[in-house]
């Protein structure tokens, strides 16, 4: 991960953060608060404020509501998020049913997929042909797409897309793919993740001291 992807993660966990102080009916929060939430050091978080000039006072704190709109307008949650799902499979139809996705500005708007029992353009997120899919994220101006498609057509997909006006790809395939400067690919290996975390839990039930 380059250090922009770094501090823009960093950015993100402020925020969500800062929402649920404001829940809490909060109006002032100091670096201290915001480092031990996120697991970091105040001076991180100060240096990471100042880069965007995203000032406070030392005795006072920051204003919560003024940091969280700034950092809205920065991570570009105060325009529209929306997001396709290609291949409608199992898991496809699990992140389109996603419930957690309205309450963080995220709207699936469409699924994809070949799968002529699956398309089904009526349903309260049409499920469409890949066939139309430049059409459809071009005309809808979709920035980031979901690929759950199967391991032979995901860089196929990817390619499609770049020859669209999306940017990014949430690849939860089965292979590892590259981004680029212009175009941004998340790989997402659920087994990976499993497996790995596995592996942290007998390594340290095997090497805890006797």
């Amino acid at each position: 991960m380059n250090s922009n992807q770094e501090v823009i993660r960093r950015l993100s966990k402020y925020r969500n953060v800062m929402r649920k102080m404001q829940a809490l009916g909060l109006v002032k929060v100091f670096s201290d608060n915001l480092a031990d939430a996120v697991g970091v050091s105040p001076s991180l978080v100060r240096k990471d404020f100042s880069m965007f000039s995203l000032s406070g006072n030392k005795r006072g704190g920051y204003r919560i509501e003024d940091l969280v709109t700034k950092l809205n307008v920065l991570l570009g949650k105060d325009k529209k998020q929306f997001i396709v799902i290609i291949g409608c499979g199992k898991l496809g139809q699990a992140l389109m049913n996603h419930n957690a996705f309205p309450r963080v500005g995220i709207r699936v708007v469409a699924g994809f997929d070949s799968d002529p029992e699956v398309i089904n353009p009526e349903a309260p997120i049409p499920i469409l042909h890949v066939k139309d899919i430049k059409e459809f994220v071009n005309e809808n101006e979709i920035r980031v797409a979901a690929l759950t498609v199967p391991e032979p057509a995901a860089q196929g997909m990817v390619d499609t897309l770049k020859k669209t006006c999306c940017k990014g790809v949430i690849n939860f395939a089965p292979v590892s793919l590259k981004s680029s400067e212009d175009f941004l690919i998340h790989n997402m290996n659920i087994e990976q993740e499993i497996e790995n975390l596995f592996y942290n839990i007998h390594f340290a039930e095997t090497n805890a001291p006797k």
